[in-house]
């Protein structure tokens, strides 16, 4: 299993009416956690680009349990459990500063070659990069 943790800092363009994050926001958060968790391994989004290898978003999930508001620091928890293959599934749990879970979620995303715009497996760098976490 891979996790990794990023903050976020709400910024009020991102809250409603009633200073709470607006709903649609939860899924930039999740790409921002997802991009850098990404990063972390040493290889980027940008970088499988230039690959030829896209990685579109399939399947979105998404619960509120409390609302995260203005100004609040959100650690989001980003886990992925199963090794990748053509798809890659990234599960979220997001937190206040006082701790509690705000929101809970998932995504799951495919590997694209760009040319053929067909699914494909991960670059074989990619695939190394995972190998670790995974009991390879």
């Amino acid at each position: 299993m891979f996790s990794y943790i990023h903050q976020v800092r709400v910024r009020y363009a991102e809250t409603d009416n009633m200073g709470y994050v607006y709903y649609g926001n939860y899924a930039a958060y999740y790409e921002v956690a997802r991009t850098e968790m990404l990063r972390s391994t040493g290889i980027s989004y940008k970088e499988l680009e230039e690959m030829g290898v896209m990685l579109p978003v399939i399947e979105l999930h998404c619960n509120y349990i409390k609302p995260a508001k203005y100004d609040d620091l959100i650690s989001i928890n980003i886990y992925i459990r199963e090794k990748p293959g053509i798809r890659i599934k990234f599960e979220y749990e997001l937190f206040n500063e006082d701790g509690e879970l705000l929101n809970t979620g998932s995504t799951q995303l495919v590997f694209v070659d760009m040319e053929r715009n067909r699914p494909c497996r991960p670059p074989a760098v990619f695939q190394e990069k995972m190998a670790p976490f995974f009991g390879e």
